[in-house]
């Protein structure tokens, strides 16, 4: 497949404010769900790698943390994270609601762009929201803040326009082999994927000052003819919050071990039987040993 001249193979980072997408987008063209999505911002706190291959090329897509302002150590850690991954990739794929209003936090990422030379994209989500007539002036309003190589209203939600997307990132990727195997999804490791769909759940069942401060540990993971036992803590900060996360009689963690089993099947392709646990560990987001323990390195953010 890669021995075609032609062929072309290179890295995308999305990047945008937290909840506008990226995530979505990402599990749309590549056609699985790796990367959890929910309403709450700063879901995504890794760089995850996944893979689109087709006969023109393969695009090595890089999931970042949304770009804000830091609160803690964790939030230090995303920051840097997807600030340094800007000059690092071959495109930028900069995603944005459809709007006119460019606020602080669309001008700071527009910052960070202006200081490297890499290639951007600027995707406008949620396309299907508004009208068609609607989308022109807002394409306006971004062309006057910067140069973009290009300009592509999708709707991750619905897929659409998602091909015309994926033709004009290749346009800007080296000729080249491809990284990996037509067949490799995600360099994630499975279990840091069935930690992280555990706290999709959690994330979307609890209530909202609870889920910045959850991690998901994959205390146990073994195979035995055709069932996985996975055994997972839910690590929480607050002595309170354990009690929320648990629920009336064991409800709520039921509820998240029901909604996470479904989408952990899908990932294995076997049934699983999966327990979890609630532990305390209090501000283990300022903690970096608790914090490499959960998978993410401090030493990112040196």
């Amino acid at each position: 497949m890669s021995d075609n001249p032609a062929y072309k193979s290179g890295f995308v980072t999305l990047i945008g404010r937290p909840n506008v997408g990226k995530s979505t987008l990402m599990n749309r063209l590549i056609g699985q769900k790796i990367a959890i999505t929910s309403n709450k911002p700063q879901t995504t706190r890794n760089r995850i790698q996944t893979v689109y291959t087709s006969d023109q090329g393969q695009i090595v897509f890089v999931d970042t943390p949304g770009i804000h302002k830091a609160k803690n150590k964790l939030g230090d850690y995303m920051v840097h994270v997807a600030e340094r991954t800007l000059s690092e990739v071959d495109v930028i794929l900069w995603l944005v609601e459809p709007s006119n209003f460019i606020g602080a936090g669309e001008r700071h990422i527009i910052e960070q762009l202006q200081k490297v030379n890499t290639p951007v994209i600027l995707v406008i989500n949620k396309a299907d929201t508004v009208k068609k007539e609607e989308l022109l002036p807002y394409m306006d309003t971004y062309r006057k803040m910067m140069d973009f190589q290009e300009i592509v209203p999708v709707s991750a939600l619905k897929g659409v326009n998602t091909d015309t997307l994926i033709s004009c990132i290749m346009k800007y990727l080296p000729y080249g082999p491809a990284f990996y195997d037509e067949d490799t999804v995600t360099d994630q490791p499975m279990r840091q994927i069935v930690a992280e769909l555990i706290r999709e759940k959690a994330l979307r069942l609890l209530e909202e000052e609870i889920p910045h401060g959850i991690a998901v540990s994959i205390e146990k993971m073994q195979r035995r003819k055709d069932i996985w036992d996975i055994e997972a803590t839910i690590v929480c900060e607050r002595d309170s919050h354990k009690g929320i996360i648990i629920g009336k009689g064991g409800s709520m963690l039921k509820r998240i071990g029901s909604a996470a089993r479904p989408d952990v099947e899908d990932l294995l392709e076997q049934h699983v039987n999966l327990q979890l646990w609630v532990k305390v560990k209090k501000d283990w987001r300022d903690s970096d040993f608790l914090m490499k323990n959960f998978g993410y390195n401090p030493k990112d953010i040196q």
